[in-house]
């Protein structure tokens, strides 16, 4: 996104600035070549690599900062400023920026691309074979149920007094269709994560209810005042307490670990084909 780039040699110290491409980078290349990472990307609620994280330094996104790990590449998000990319590029560090996508085959590409940049095309090669036959091994239970059993299902949060629910093109909508379900939300022509109201819930009526949300960020008392607000007692999902926390790591980091949220819904959704299947994590090199 930030022009022609050129990465001289295979770059042994990494830094990224997003978790989802902190995320990829893991799965890509031994941890002892990522120079620092964030404090988010320590906490177990929302990272899928807290645990390798917790060995490496914490560093913040300033150039100063950053400039004090000595990195051979910077891989930044959409959302890195200008200032951020040119003082880093301007002292010779090269400066991938690059967006990550949530949909099947945007996922693949997302992996090689990184695993060409960071010299480890093999690996990504790996990776790719392990995140598609996951993939297809969901799609093949899921697309063979009728659309009429479908069950109508919603994502939604509640951050800072306000309901946010997942549309189409949302990572949370793609998992929720992946897995089989309707996406309410898209259904009714939100795009992404957009703000909703109560009056909005009702009017998708949902059958099933996920909170992508940490129990220690309120997730809990979300789902509770779901189900004793009396202006949703007639909802489906209200009525059948069919209202349930997901890991928000495996629902709204934006990598292939996404897959892993895919699979847990599917087992809600589907318990008669999965609820004895237990999913193992991905690997990662040595």
């Amino acid at each position: 996104m930030n022009g022609r780039v050129t990465i001289p040699s295979k770059p042994l110290r990494i830094y990224t600035v997003s978790l989802g491409h902190e995320e990829t980078v893991f799965g890509l290349v031994p941890s002892q070549r990522i120079v620092g990472v964030r404090p988010f990307t320590q906490n177990p609620a929302y990272s899928n690599v807290s645990t390798l994280a917790k060995t490496i330094e914490v560093i913040g996104r300033s150039p100063e900062q950053i400039l004090t790990r000595n990195p051979d590449i910077v891989i930044a998000s959409p959302f890195a400023t200008e200032e951020l990319i040119m003082a880093l590029q301007n002292v010779g560090i090269p400066v991938l920026q690059m967006e990550l996508r949530n949909d099947p085959s945007g996922r693949v590409e997302d992996i090689l691309f990184l695993g060409y940049a960071l010299g480890e095309e093999q690996r990504a090669a790996k990776l790719v074979i392990e995140v598609q036959q996951r993939y297809i091994a969901v799609k093949e239970i899921t697309d063979s149920k009728p659309i009429e059993e479908r069950p109508r299902v919603l994502s939604i949060t509640f951050y800072s007094d306000k309901l946010y629910v997942a549309g189409n093109n949302s990572t949370e909508g793609n998992i929720i269709e992946t897995s089989g379900g309707i996406n309410v939300a898209a259904e009714a022509g939100i795009e992404r994560n957009a703000v909703t109201s109560l009056e909005g819930i009702i009017a998708m009526y949902p059958e099933i209810i996920i909170i992508p949300q940490p129990e220690e960020d309120g997730g809990i008392e979300f789902r509770d005042s779901l189900l004793n607000n009396k202006s949703l007692a007639d909802l489906p999902a209200v009525l059948e307490k069919n209202i349930f926390l997901v890991p928000a790591r495996f629902f709204t980091t934006l990598s292939f670990w996404n897959i892993r949220g895919a699979e847990e819904l599917s087992k809600l959704l589907w318990p008669e084909d999965l609820a004895d299947r237990e999913f193992l994590q991905f690997t990662f090199p040595e």
